[in-house]
């Protein structure tokens, strides 16, 4: 049973083992700047914040994927022009729940919270593009491929080929 709610705060500390636990090769095959991870304190500031801000307030907004009641990733979005577009990451916490097909679905149920909750028209991700695992998971979950390009697609990104993905409102609410 798969399920997807808004953070909360039992939820830090697991998304801080994840950014700080993980190997330098799995960050560098997500197309993260080890160099630019913010300390375990910073995380907890940035999450934090979420918990009592209003929605048009929010930096950052993340939800909890859960599978059989048990949480095992998050999906959130920065960037965030609140009635317009924020951009989406995805993070899947442990290898024995990656490649299981379950993404696309964790996706789809966490639309409603961004496109509703922040009034969005449109959704963007940008993926490291040689990092498959994403990308296909967009392309499922309803999202429009728009381009390839080079740059620094997100915060503790190095620069990178990335591929960015769309979803408008109208797809969303047709879904």
């Amino acid at each position: 049973m798969l399920s997807v709610r808004e953070i909360q705060e039992q939820d830090i500390p697991h998304i801080i083992h994840y950014w700080t636990s993980a190997s330098d090769d799995h960050l560098i095959g997500m197309g993260v700047d080890v160099t630019k991870m913010p300390a375990p304190e910073a995380w907890t500031d940035i999450l934090s914040a979420q918990l009592s801000q209003s929605y048009d307030q929010k930096q950052s907004y993340c939800t909890i994927w859960q599978v059989d009641g048990k949480a095992v990733g998050h999906c959130n979005v920065t960037n965030i022009v609140f009635g317009e577009h924020a951009y989406m990451h995805l993070h899947l916490w442990q290898s024995p729940d990656r490649r299981m097909g379950h993404g696309r679905e964790l996706v789809r149920l966490s639309l409603p919270y961004f496109f509703r909750n922040m009034k969005l028209q449109r959704l963007f991700s940008a993926p490291y593009a040689l990092n498959p695992a994403p990308n296909r998971t967009l392309e499922q979950a309803g999202f429009r491929f728009v381009k390839e390009y080079t740059g620094i697609p997100g915060s503790f990104s190095f620069e990178q080929q990335a591929k960015l993905w769309e979803m408008s409102r109208e797809v969303f609410e047709e879904l």
